[in-house]
């Protein structure tokens, strides 16, 4: 069993920056590939971003791409997900999520191919 620990968000303002770790326990987080969602109030759940198992290839919503960044380091069993130039359409509940059965470059895109979930953290971008 993997639990999985985001960081507390945030209130910040548009514009603004904000960076999200997500703490892995467990002995294989290398071997996950390791995706960020969110869920707005009223809305599905949503696919932000993805980095592979290897770390060597990242995938990112339309909507978050060329502002939010996925990192990963292994050696703290740790996923960050980097947010810059926020909206208020960012403000959402953000999950991290471990996919265990992905392997080199492969990343998974939609929420049922991810096998554990952290909690979820606030983070509200006010206009």
């Amino acid at each position: 069993q993997v639990q999985l620990v985001e960081s507390e968000g945030g209130l910040v303002q548009a514009g603004g920056s904000l960076r999200l770790s997500c703490v892995a326990s467990g002995r294989t987080f290398s071997n996950y590939a390791m995706g960020w969602f969110r869920q707005a109030p009223g809305k599905e759940r949503e696919f932000v971003g993805v980095i592979s198992s290897s770390g060597g290839n990242t995938r990112y919503a339309d909507s978050v791409k060329g502002r939010f960044t996925i990192s990963r380091d292994n050696a703290k069993k740790t996923v960050y997900l980097q947010m810059n130039s926020l909206k208020p359409e960012d403000t959402a509940v953000y999950y991290c999520a471990a996919d265990r059965n992905s392997y080199g470059d492969y990343v998974p895109s939609y929420g049922y191919e991810y096998d554990y979930w952290g909690q979820g953290t606030q983070v509200t971008v006010s206009s």
